[in-house]
């Protein structure tokens, strides 16, 4: 049975609590989702690819007394403030959030098989409403609620607050996943949610601190996750070797210090973060030169995989909609096909090829840890060991690894992660193991402001400035409102 529907916005705030056992009821209800509507046939397929567009513009502060300014949508900041340079994309950023659904509706309407994947931070979606900019929302709706195109769109799920994994204090990670959760669900529905399968990371980043990245893989796979887009540098073969397989599905393995595995399916995004790969629609092109091939006694069809951002950049902004729309007009339901990932996955499914049957992967620099430890891993060894590398190879770190390997999001941040380490500290203390409320306000007041606090934003601008203000000043925010509201 569908849960009722529930409300966006409460007292001004997202609606990110308060709705978890409707969560758990909606994430157990998910069987096969593409699988009725798709026009595919495996053993028609030569290749597939598949494209994801990253939307997300943080919450930062009005101009003034920082102690006193207003929080808003990043856009809606630069809405306001065309003059000043950087801002006049603004408006251009606003299109991007909604052509999509345009674009789809368009193509279908045409006879075409267009395909797409969506991954829209919290943060966005909430602004967005909050500058009063329903019309982007309602546009999505189309594309995600109407029975004639929901098929050939998938949304992923994220971190609310554009939270990079690795340096996020673990007890937040099922906070982001599920505020995510709730908040697409007060806008589009319990059976959109339903649908999502598929988790795209802030940066494309992915822990491989075996601790941390098990606590991530066991909080996707328990927040009904099928699937995780993962970055081809950020892990290897279980030999320490870099992927000798980047186009077909791969099981990555995550191991803690106690011995525990959880896995989840990997779909691996090539190369880096060039929008270009997305705006030129490069996937499609790679995979004209790609063959169906062998994977446990089946030919099946290769992946190729790739998502960027999809306001930023000249490319994104003037030359995707052109190439977007051309491609599916020299694609059809047989030979390179575009394809979504769950309708990928769940294909190989219905020819007996599943979770299982795919080669294990684990992260980066793990290899160099598992031959060491031996077959009694313990939390000390794991610690001592840690340094141990450290001292001997500086290539070897326990950051994690994204699309951004040249940038650390810990060195040099002391700044902000203190604050921002303190915060989750506090909010834990007051509320985990207490009779707290979901669905009061102080409660969602207090997560919204330690979910924002996380966002990568304060600190991919820089160690200081105005950005490393924003998340400083949340983090006084949210003390004030755990001290003396709960």
């Amino acid at each position: 049975m569908t849960p009722e529907p529930i409300p966006e916005i409460i007292n001004g705030l997202p609606n990110v609590s308060g709705w978890e056992a409707e969560l758990e009821t909606t994430g157990r209800r998910r069987e096969t989702v593409f699988l009725g509507h798709t026009p595919f046939r495996l053993e028609n397929l030569q290749a597939a690819f598949g494209v994801a567009l990253h939307m997300h513009q943080p919450l930062v502060f009005d101009d003034g007394d920082l102690r006193q300014a207003q929080m808003v949508g990043n856009l809606q900041y630069m809405m306001e403030r065309q003059h000043i340079h950087g801002n006049h994309d603004a408006p251009v950023f606003a299109w991007c959030y909604t052509r999509i659904a345009d674009f789809i509706s368009e193509l279908a309407d045409a006879g075409r098989h267009p395909r797409v994947m969506l991954d829209y931070s919290g943060e966005l979606l909430f602004g967005l409403r909050q500058m009063g900019r329903g019309d982007i929302l309602d546009n999505l709706k189309s594309i995600t609620l109407n029975d004639r195109y929901w098929p050939y769109v998938e949304w992923l799920g994220t971190m609310w607050g554009h939270a990079v994994v690795p340096s996020t204090p673990v007890p937040d990670l099922e906070l982001h996943v599920r505020a995510w959760q709730h908040h697409f669900a007060a806008i589009f529905g319990w059976e959109a949610l339903a649908r999502v399968g598929g988790f795209s990371p802030p940066e494309m980043h992915l822990p491989n601190h075996p601790d941390v990245c098990f606590e991530y893989v066991k909080t996707l796979r328990a927040c009904g996750y099928q699937w995780l887009a993962v970055q081809e540098h950020s892990v290897e073969e279980p030999d320490g070797q870099g992927l000798r397989e980047r186009y077909l599905p791969r099981r990555l393995v995550a191991r803690n210090s106690r011995g525990e595995e959880a896995s989840i399916i990997a779909l691996i995004k090539t190369q880096g973060s060039d929008t270009k790969l997305i705006g030129q629609m490069q996937p499609f092109y790679e995979a004209k030169g790609q063959h169906s091939r062998e994977l446990k006694g089946k030919r099946v069809p290769p992946l190729i995989f790739q998502i960027s951002d999809g306001e930023n950049g000249g490319v994104m902004m003037n030359e995707f909609p052109n190439n977007y729309n051309q491609v599916w007009y020299q694609t059809g339901t047989e030979g390179v096909v575009g394809m979504n990932g769950t309708e990928y996955l769940e294909l190989l499914a219905k020819a007996g090829i599943t979770e299982r049957d795919f080669e294990p992967i684990q992260p980066l620099h793990q290899h160099k840890i598992w031959e060491r430890m031996g077959n009694t891993p313990t939390p000390d060894r794991l610690a001592r060991l840690i340094e141990e590398l450290r001292g001997h190879d500086h290539r070897f770190h326990m950051d994690g690894s994204s699309w951004t390997n040249n940038l650390s999001w810990v060195r040099g941040y002391e700044n902000v992660l203190d604050p921002m380490n303190k915060l989750s500290a506090l909010f834990h203390e007051k509320t985990d193991h207490h009779p707290v409320d979901k669905r009061s306000h102080a409660y969602r007041n207090a997560l919204f402001h330690l979910l924002a606090t996380q966002t990568s934003c304060y600190r991919y601008w820089g160690t200081q400035g105005r950005w490393t203000d924003y998340g400083r000043e949340l983090c006084r925010r949210g003390t004030d409102i755990l001290s003396h509201d709960l």
